[in-house]
């Protein structure tokens, strides 16, 4: 699990959303979505798979409205989980 501080917090009724906890997706949660288009952030695939994995849980309202840097971190953690852990660690070792 993932935590984000939000740079623009999601209005929900009277207590604004300030920061997300996003959960690494099983298959099932993917079902009707390109990995490929996940990897490369496609909006329209993060709208179809956020509200599955964050705490609290998002509505694709809700990730439509979502500032682009957050939708940024959003995105790059989702990539992040889709990647074996030997891809992670080679990618995160200094050059």
């Amino acid at each position: 699990m993932k935590t984000i501080i939000l740079e623009q917090p999601i209005a929900r009724g009277d207590t604004p959303i300030t920061t997300l906890d996003l959960r690494k997706p099983n298959a099932g949660e993917l079902r009707g979505l390109n990995l490929t288009d996940l990897l490369q952030m496609d909006v329209a695939a993060l709208q179809r798979v956020l509200p599955r994995i964050t705490s609290p849980a998002l509505t694709e309202h809700d990730v439509a409205q979502m500032d682009p840097a957050d939708l940024m971190q959003c995105g790059s953690v989702v990539a992040g989980f889709l990647l074996p852990k030997a891809v992670l660690q080679t990618v995160s070792q200094p050059v």
